[in-house]
Formats: structure tokens, C-alpha cells, sequence
């Protein structure tokens, strides 16, 4: 079979997967029961273009190594948000069935090289339960407050909940954060998918920055908020060329990175990065910024869902994408990595 209808095969299955998926197709859930060491398998990947492998640059960014994941524990799988710990070794991230995942990167000459120490439990509710056996498994988004909480955007019950990680781990039971009435009248399984954080000193310092998927507004854009305390301002992110919000990351000191994916079964995956200031974020405002980054099937992605920050030893800004595997024997686990040049 030639390379180019293998590619047009591969792009036609994946696309399926993803939009049944976004869908809500039916599936068992496959969250952790209990805290429990897991064992990930890294398939190191070597270059990112899949027809030119001497080419490291792409838009903003320069490739620095990635992993194709697997494991063979049930709940391994839909991972949607991360974190990265300061120096790049570290990560916690979660599932969208409601399961934590923690582990730390191993590096070789500063590519990843494959993941130790992985451990997943479930996300427990107040009541000390699992967050997914109450049906609030769709866990989307991810980010860490001003104040060391950690906050989890929830898609169809249309949540943020709390969590005191840093105190508690794995125990750390979820509280659920005021949000506006507005949140009731979003798009069914299009809603909370970037949660941001923006840290002190940074504009918007102590609120919480939510973008959605793809609820729109009369315009056709992003219905967005920031929300801190009782205070809430309304704004949107211009939608363009059929992409959704997938999630995001603050990078200091004033810009929103935006991950944005677009799949059909004509035109196949793709994703981008754009750029947001933040100080444009105001009530009533419709923010864009410019493209970092564009990537499609000719390149080593999948339904890319997560993006976190690091700055590594020598001062670099490191991005770190994951993917959502939606628990899909044609999809993959990708974990890439990329310098932020020219910054």
C-alpha cells in the first residue's frame, strides 16, 4: 500500500474515533479504583515530520523528542490535561474518566527518553468516592492557582472543582468552586476544555481563565470567562478555519498558549498553537493572537489534548503536548516536547 493512501486511511480512522468520541459515544468506564504503580512503556520518537527527518523546526517551535505510551493497566488511556513541575522532570496529569496520572520523564541528552515512577488513582468527591462513580468522569481540564489549589474543569455536568494536591495527593477529595449560571447552557461535551491559572504578577493574577470547546456565541466564537470569587467577566476567543479549543497554558508573564485541534472526514486531524495576551482579556472583548505552530497527519500527532510549561536547565521554554487516546485501539498515547524559539 503507498505511503499517501496509507496516511489518507490513517487520517479517515482517526477521525472517526475522535468524532464519535466527541459524540459521547457509549463506552465503559475505565477509571483507577485505587492508588496503584503502574508500568508505562516509552517508544521514544525520533523526528517529528514523518517525511523529512533532518527538520527540528516547525512554526515557533523546535522538536526535541517525543514517546508513543502504553500500559497494560485498564485506566491507562484519555489522558486530557497536564502539569509540568518546575525543570521539566515531573508531571501530573488526569484522564477523562476521572483518574489521576503522575510520573517523571526520563531524559537522554535532553530528549525524552521514557516515564518511571507512574502512578495513578482515582479523583475522589467530597464525599471521599470517586468522582467518576458519580458520573463526573469527564474530566477535561487541569491548572494550579495562585493559591497551590488545583482546579479540574468537568465537562458535562459542567464543573470546577478544587482539589488541595499539594496537602492531601491522591486522598485530596474535590470541592466544587461557584460558577455562573451561564455554565447550564453550554454545548453538550463541548464545554470546559482549557482552564488557565495566571500566575502573580502576571495580568488577571488569582482568577481563573475558562475557555470552552466549542460552546459558541451568536458570532460563532468561543464563549470564554474569567472567574474570580463572585466576579465574573464574559469574553470570547474568535473561532477560525474549524478549530476547538483542546486546552491551554499561561506562559509568563502576560500570554495564554491555546491548544486547538480540527478533525473531519474530509480534511483529517490537525492541531495549532495560538498566542493570547492576556492583558486583551477584558469583558465583552473578542481576543485572537497569532499561529506558533500548525501540525496535521504528515506530522507524529494524534487527538492532542494536553499542553503544559517547564523551563528547562538552560533557561529554555519547554512545551509538552499529550494526547487523548479516547481508550482506542487506532489511536495513540503521544507525549512531544518542544522548544519555544524566538520567544
Amino acid at each position: 500500500m503507498r505511503l499517501a493512501r496509507r496516511r489518507s486511511l490513517a487520517a479517515l480512522f482517526a477521525s472517526i474515533a475522535i468524532v464519535a468520541a466527541s459524540f459521547g459515544v457509549a463506552q465503559a468506564l475505565r477509571y483507577s479504583r485505587a492508588p496503584t504503580r503502574i508500568t508505562v512503556k516509552a517508544t521514544p520518537i525520533p523526528a517529528f515530520d514523518t517525511r523529512d527527518e533532518t527538520k527540528t523546526r516547525f512554526g515557533q517551535l523546535e522538536y526535541r523528542g517525543g514517546l508513543i505510551l502504553t500500559s497494560n493497566d485498564q485506566a491507562f488511556g484519555g489522558i486530557s490535561a497536564l502539569i509540568m513541575e518546575p525543570g521539566g522532570a515531573r508531571f501530573l496529569s488526569l484522564t477523562d474518566h476521572g483518574s489521576w496520572l503522575r510520573g517523571r520523564i526520563v531524559y537522554r541528552e535532553g530528549r525524552p527518553d521514557g516515564i518511571a515512577d507512574a502512578e495513578m488513582a482515582p479523583m475522589l468527591g467530597q464525599d471521599g468516592k470517586p468522582l467518576a462513580a458519580r458520573h463526573w468522569f469527564d474530566t477535561e481540564s487541569l491548572t494550579q492557582g495562585v493559591d497551590g489549589m488545583l482546579y479540574v474543569g468537568i465537562e458535562r455536568v459542567e464543573k470546577i472543582v478544587r482539589f488541595d494536591f499539594r496537602r492531601d495527593g491522591f486522598a485530596a477529595k474535590g470541592e466544587p468552586v461557584p460558577v455562573p449560571e451561564d455554565f447550564k447552557t453550554f454545548a453538550f461535551n463541548k464545554s470546559l476544555e482549557c482552564l488557565a491559572a495566571p500566575p502573580k504578577g502576571a495580568p488577571l493574577s488569582g482568577s481563573l481563565i475558562a475557555i470552552t470547546e466549542r460552546s459558541l456565541d451568536a458570532s460563532g466564537n468561543h464563549r470564554s470567562f474569567v472567574l474570580k470569587g463572585a466576579q465574573v467577566n464574559r469574553f470570547t476567543l474568535k473561532r477560525s478555519d474549524d478549530f476547538d479549543v483542546s486546552d491551554c497554558a499561561v506562559f509568563p508573564p502576560a500570554d495564554l498558549l491555546v491548544l486547538e485541534r480540527r478533525y473531519s472526514l474530509l480534511r483529517g486531524v490537525a492541531i495549532r498553537i495560538r498566542r493570547i495576551h492576556l492583558d486583551e482579556i477584558k469583558e465583552g472583548a473578542v481576543v485572537d493572537g497569532p499561529q506558533l505552530f500548525f501540525a496535521d497527519l504528515g506530522y507524529q500527532i494524534d487527538n492532542m489534548e494536553g499542553i503544559g510549561l517547564h523551563k528547562n536547565a538552560q533557561g529554555e521554554t519547554i512545551l509538552t503536548l499529550v494526547s487523548d487516546d479516547n481508550f482506542s485501539p487506532i489511536q495513540r498515547t503521544l507525549l512531544l516536547q518542544f522548544a519555544l524559539v524566538g520567544e
